[in-house]
C-alpha cells in the first residue's frame, strides 16, 4: 500500500498556529523540534509492521485543520457523555480541543491539588512540568501522529496530586468534536508518593460528527501512589481516532487501567505500561466491541524495568457485522526485572461470519527468573447456548445479549469504578443484535 499522497500541515500552517497561542519559550521550542519529526517522518503504511493490519488509506488528513484553525461551529448539542457518575472531585468539558469548562472542588485546591485545562496549566508552570511533559512518557519520533500531536497539542487536562493527598471522588474529562473538526487534546497526570485518585475520561462526537482524534496521555503515578484511570472511547462511526498513551508506575505504586472502546470508524492506539520501580503493579481491564465496519487496531507493551514487577492485561472483544479488530500485545522483561510476574490475554467473540479479530500476543524475556503467561482465544457463541435461553422465553436478540454480557462479565468484575462497570455494561448490550 503506498503512503498517504497527501501532504497536509505544511511550515506555515504551523507557523500560523504558534502565532494564534501565547506560550512561554521552552514550549514553542518543543512543538518546533517535534513539527521537525513530522515533516521528515511519512505516513504509516501497511509497509510498516505495526501497520499490516490496519489500512488507513481512506483516512484524509488535509480534510482537518489545525486546532483553532476553523471559526467555531454552531451548537450541535451540549456534551453530556454516558458515565453516570452522581458526584465528583472535578470536571472538565472540552469542545474541538478547547476547554469550555473546568470545575475542582475548593478543599481540594486547598490541599495543592490541580485539576486544569493543559493549556491553563502553562502559567507560571511548575519546574516538573516543564521537565516532564512530553519527555519521561511521550516519543514524539515514534511515528508521524506522534509528531503531528507533539507539535500541535491544544486543550487537554493536567492533573497533579501531591504526596500524601488521597481523593475519593473520581475527575471526569469529558472530551467531544463538532462535524468536520479535530480534538488534539493531550493528558498529563502526576500522582505524588503515596497519593491516591481516580480518573474517568470519555469521548463523545456531537451530532455523529465526521472528525479527527490525535491525542496523548501522560500518567506518572509515584511510589506507592495508586491511579484507577478510564479512557472511554465512543467517537462516532465517522471519526478516525489515533492515540498514544503511557503510564510510569513507580515502585510499589499501582495503576489499574479500563479501556472501553466502542467507537470511531477506524482506531489506532498504542497503551504502554512502563513499571518502573521495584514492586510497581497494574492491571488492565480491556472491552471492544465493534459493528458495521468498524475497525480497531490497539498494541499494547507491559514493560518491566524493575524487580518484583507485576502485570495484568485482560482484553477482551465482541465482533458484529464486517468489523475487525487487531489486538497485539507484548511483554518485555529488562535482565534486571528478576521475580517479575506478568500476564496478558484477548478472548475474541465472533458474532457474524463476516467479522475478523487478529490477535498477537508477545513475550521478550531477558531475565531468568520470571513467571510470565500469554494466551489468546477466538469462538462463536454457542447454538445451543442461544436455544437452550430461547426455550425459556427469551428472544434471538435476548438470548444474544445475554450471553454476550456474560462473556464480558470477568472484565467487568475486575473494574472497581461501579458506575463505569454499569455504563461499559450498559453500552454494549443496547448494540447487540442477532448472531448469524
Amino acid at each position: 500500500m503506498p503512503a498517504l499522497s497527501i501532504a497536509p500541515y505544511t511550515t506555515e500552517e504551523f507557523e500560523d498556529f504558534l502565532s494564534r497561542r501565547d506560550e512561554p519559550t521552552w514550549l514553542v521550542e518543543r512543538r518546533r523540534r517535534a513539527f521537525e519529526q513530522f515533516l521528515q517522518l511519512d505516513w504509516p503504511s501497511r509497509s510498516h509492521e505495526e501497520w499490516i493490519r490496519t489500512d488507513i488509506r481512506m483516512f484524509h488528513p488535509e480534510r482537518y485543520s489545525l486546532p483553532g484553525a476553523t471559526p467555531p461551529q454552531p451548537a450541535t448539542g451540549v456534551p453530556s457523555g454516558q458515565m453516570k457518575l452522581e458526584a465528583v472531585a472535578g470536571r472538565i468539558v472540552s469542545v474541538d480541543s478547547s476547554a469550555v469548562s473546568a470545575t475542582l472542588d475548593s478543599s481540594l485546591r486547598e490541599q495543592g491539588v490541580r485539576f486544569q485545562s493543559l493549556s491553563a496549566g502553562l502559567d507560571e508552570a511548575p519546574d516538573w512540568l516543564v521537565e516532564q511533559l512530553m519527555t519521561r512518557a511521550f516519543d514524539s519520533s515514534y511515528d508521524r501522529f506522534a509528531a503531528l500531536h507533539a507539535a500541535c497539542w491544544s486543550g487537554g487536562a493536567l492533573l497533579h496530586v501531591p504526596a500524601g493527598v488521597r481523593v475519593e471522588l473520581p475527575f471526569h474529562l469529558l472530551s467531544a468534536i463538532t462535524d468536520g473538526n479535530v480534538d488534539f487534546g493531550h493528558l498529563f497526570v502526576r500522582l505524588e508518593a503515596d497519593a491516591e485518585a481516580t480518573l474517568v475520561c470519555e469521548t463523545e462526537s456531537l451530532g455523529g460528527a465526521d472528525g479527527f482524534h490525535c491525542g496523548g496521555v501522560e500518567l506518572l503515578v509515584g511510589p506507592r501512589a495508586r491511579l484507577r484511570f478510564v479512557t472511554y472511547q465512543n467517537w462516532s462511526r465517522r471519526t478516525w481516532h489515533f492515540a498514544h498513551q503511557k503510564a510510569c508506575v513507580d515502585a510499589d505504586g499501582e495503576l489499574e487501567w479500563t479501556v472501553g472502546a466502542l467507537g470511531s470508524r477506524l482506531a489506532k492506539v498504542n497503551q504502554t505500561v512502563e513499571l518502573e520501580g521495584r514492586g510497581a503493579r497494574c492491571r488492565v481491564n480491556g472491552t471492544m466491541f465493534t459493528e458495521g465496519r468498524q475497525h480497531l487496531a490497539y498494541h499494547t507493551l507491559q514493560h518491566h524495568r524493575q524487580s518484583h514487577g507485576t502485570s495484568d492485561f485482560l482484553y477482551k472483544t465482541a465482533l458484529q457485522d464486517e468489523s475487525r479488530t487487531v489486538w497485539r500485545g507484548m511483554i518485555r522483561v529488562e535482565p534486571e526485572a528478576q521475580r517479575t510476574d506478568g500476564y496478558q490475554r484477548c478472548d475474541n467473540l465472533m458474532l457474524s461470519r463476516l467479522a475478523r479479530a487478529d490477535s498477537i500476543p508477545g513475550l521478550e524475556i531477558e531475565a531468568d527468573d520470571v513467571r510470565c503467561t500469554h494466551g489468546s482465544t477466538t469462538g462463536t457463541v454457542d447454538d445451543e447456548m442461544l436455544f437452550y435461553a430461547m426455550s425459556r422465553g427469551f428472544t434471538r436478540r435476548e438470548a444474544a445479549r445475554m450471553i454476550v454480557t456474560g462473556f464480558f462479565q470477568h472484565v467487568f468484575d475486575r473494574v472497581s469504578v461501579p458506575s463505569v462497570r454499569d455504563a461499559l455494561a450498559r453500552a454494549i448490550a443496547t448494540r447487540v443484535r442477532e448472531c448469524d
